[in-house]
């Protein structure tokens, strides 16, 4: 397996395929680099060289007790990103995928960077506090990591069979293929890792990083998003940084990498061209 090791000593799982401008892909909590083949293999067939790695605690990367907060996920990003030499790259972020992206952006900066992509994307902050009324009360995060911690085996069933990939709508048929792979990946992953994840993906504030961002910026977010809520990410992020475009998809999930990867890739694709 690729793997690199950061200066704490944590080591990295990394896929790395093909050549050409590279695409680097951050994965939601509490998934891993395998919740982008899709993605993967479709630029891979349309000539770039892509880059996913496991976050720390997540998939075959170590599962370290410490380290779980947005701090530590860029600069695993900024290591992965020194110890292969990109440049010119695009970075994708998918949920807490998106902080990553954001918060490398802001604390390594563009140097190596060409544009990034928010999609369904945690930023600029998900808890409810005076300065963001708008987002979700803390007992939400808090009942998610009660609900880990009292059998996480269950609570990786239940949440993509019902509102991750929007499987509890009307009308939608659930996909048991999907459902299991989601769950594989979590299972793959540190119950300590994913428990503190929760925290950092919720309660960190992206507000000033985001305003530090220059490059092209697209945000991707699903207006039926039950996970990270339409209202109070998708479009604050877009106006935040300087040079953002907010693409917002109706009646899609928060997983509409997943369930809707062909409109995504092709808008995807569209922008990376651009």
């Amino acid at each position: 397996m690729a793997t690199i090791t950061t200066p704490d000593g944590t080591e990295i799982f990394y896929k790395d395929w093909g050549s050409g401008q590279p695409i680097v892909f951050s994965h939601g909590w509490p998934l891993s680099s395998d919740d982008w083949d899709t993605q993967m293999l479709f630029f891979l067939q349309q000539g770039y060289r892509v880059i996913a790695h496991d976050r720390r605690g997540h998939g075959r990367s170590t599962q370290t007790p410490d380290g779980h907060d947005m701090d530590h996920y860029a600069d695993d990003l900024a290591a992965l990103t020194a110890h292969l030499d990109l440049r010119d790259a695009v970075h994708v972020g998918h949920s807490t995928g998106g902080g990553e992206v954001v918060r490398y952006l802001a604390r390594h900066g563009e140097d190596r960077v060409a544009k990034a992509v928010l999609m369904s994307a945690v930023p600029p902050l998900m808890v409810r506090t005076d300065a963001n009324p708008g987002g979700l009360p803390k007992k939400v995060f808090d009942d998610l990591q009660a609900q880990l911690a009292a059998n996480r085996s269950e609570f990786y069933r239940a949440l993509p069979s019902g509102p991750f990939y929007g499987f509890n709508r009307p009308g939608v048929e659930p996909s048991e293929a999907i459902i299991a792979n989601w769950w594989r990946q979590g299972m793959m992953g540190s119950a300590k890792a994913h428990y503190d994840g929760i925290v950092a993906f919720s309660q960190t504030d992206f507000t000033e990083d985001l305003r530090t961002i220059t490059v092209p910026v697209l945000v991707m977010h699903g207006d039926d998003d039950q996970i990270v809520p339409y209202a109070d990410s998708g479009p604050l992020s877009a106006e935040l940084v300087r040079n953002g475009t907010l693409k917002t998809y109706a009646g899609f999930p928060h997983g509409m990498p997943t369930t809707q990867a062909e409109t995504i890739n092709t808008d995807l694709l569209d922008f990376i061209r651009s």
